[in-house]
C-alpha cells in the first residue's frame, strides 16, 4: 500500500536562498508524525508544499499515491491543513462560520449538516456553537480551526504550530484531539517547539535544520543510530560503593556515573544481555530498587542532530 502522505526530494528555492532542500519522508496511515527543526528551519514551507499552496522547484509530494503536481484538486480533497495562523470573521458564530466553511468545500443539505454537527461533536464545541468567534479563548479558536480542517473528512492532516499559544489545559485537549485522529486512521504531520508535547505522542519524527531533513525515523531508532548503547538507572539498598564495582567488572559497561542516589552506566547490550546483568547483580548480593533504561528525551535528542543554524 501507499504511504498516506509521502515527499520525495522535493527542493525550495527563493532567489538564492535554498529553503528546503531534498527533503524526503514518509507518513503511514494512522501515524502521528512531529516536523521539528529551530525557527526558519523550512518547515512552514514544506507543509505548504505538502498542502498545495506552494510549489517545489524539484520533487513530489504523493498523497495516498496521488500526486499533488499532477492532480492538485483530487489531491485537496484528502488533505487538511490548519496553519499557524488563520483567518476568522469575529461576529458570526461557531456553527455559522463552520456552516460557511462547509459550503466552501462543496457540502449540500444533510451532508452539509451533518459535517458541522460531527465536527463540532468531536472538537467538543457542541455547546458553545452560538457563542461569536471574537470571544472565544485561544484554545477555543484552536479547537475551532481544527473543526473547519476536518470539515471534508481528510485523510491527512497537516498542522503547523497548533499547540502555540496554548494554556496547559488547551494543550492535553489537544493532544488528546490528535491522538483520536490517530486512532481514526488519519495521518498526521505536526510541527511544533513544545517537543515535550511531540514526545507524547507521535509514533515518529523528522528534524530539519537550514532545509536539509537530518534524520527521521522512530525517536528510539534515531537514538540507536546516535548511540547504539542503552543507559541504564540504578539504585539499590546498601553499598553504593559495592554496586560500583560489581559495574565496573562488568565487561559490556561503561561510564558509570553517580545520578540521582543511585548509578548510571551504559550497557552495549540487547534485552536478553540486560536481564541477565540484573540477574548476575542480584546473584551478588546487589539489591536493586530500581533498575531502568533511561527515557529518550525529544529535547536532547533534537539538541544532538542540530546546531542553531539560521538561513
Amino acid at each position: 500500500m501507499n504511504p498516506a502522505l509521502e515527499l520525495r526530494g522535493i527542493t525550495r528555492r527563493f532567489d538564492d536562498l535554498v529553503a528546503v532542500s531534498q527533503v524526503s519522508f514518509e507518513v503511514q496511515a494512522g501515524e502521528i508524525y512531529g516536523f521539528i527543526g529551530p525557527n526558519g528551519a523550512g518547515k512552514t514551507t514544506t507543509m505548504r508544499i505538502c498542502a498545495t499552496l506552494d510549489l517545489p522547484d524539484t520533487g513530489d509530494v504523493f498523497v495516498g499515491g496521488m500526486s499533488v503536481l499532477d492532480e492538485p484538486r483530487l489531491a485537496r480533497r484528502k488533505i487538511g491543513f490548519m496553519p499557524d495562523s488563520y483567518g476568522a470573521y469575529p461576529h458570526t458564530t461557531i456553527r455559522e462560520y463552520l456552516d460557511f466553511y462547509a459550503r466552501a468545500y462543496g457540502l449540500r443539505g444533510k451532508e452539509r449538516a451533518s459535517a458541522v454537527g460531527m465536527v463540532l461533536d468531536f472538537t467538543r464545541l457542541t455547546t458553545l456553537d452560538e457563542k461569536l468567534i471574537h470571544t472565544l479563548s485561544k484554545g477555543m479558536k484552536q479547537r475551532l480551526c481544527l473543526a473547519k480542517t476536518l470539515l471534508p473528512d481528510p485523510s491527512v492532516l497537516i498542522l503547523d504550530e497548533p499547540a502555540a499559544g496554548l494554556d496547559p489545559r488547551a494543550r492535553v485537549e489537544l493532544r488528546e484531539l490528535v491522538k483520536a485522529l490517530g486512532s481514526l486512521g488519519k495521518a498526521l504531520l505536526i510541527s511544533s517547539h513544545i517537543l515535550s508535547e511531540l514526545a507524547e505522542m507521535c509514533d515518529g519524527i523528522a528534524v530539519i535544520e537550514s532545509g536539509r531533513l537530518l534524520a527521521n525515523g522512530s525517536v528510539e531508532d534515531i537514538q540507536k543510530r546516535l548511540q547504539p548503547h542503552l543507559s541504564i538507572f540504578l539504585r539499590t539498598l546498601g553499598s553504593v560503593d559495592d554496586a560500583h564495582k560489581a559495574l565496573l567488572e562488568e565487561a559490556r559497561i561503561s561510564n558509570v556515573h553517580p545520578a540521582r542516589a543511585g548509578l548510571c552506566f551504559d550497557f552495549d547490550g540487547d534485552d536478553d544481555a540486560t536481564a541477565d546483568l540484573l540477574a548476575r547483580l542480584v546473584a551478588r548480593g546487589i539489591r536493586p530498587v530500581e533498575f531502568a533504561c533511561e527515557e529518550v528525551r525529544l529535547e536532547d535528542l533534537f539538541m544532538s542532530l542540530t546546531e542553531g543554524k539560521i538561513q
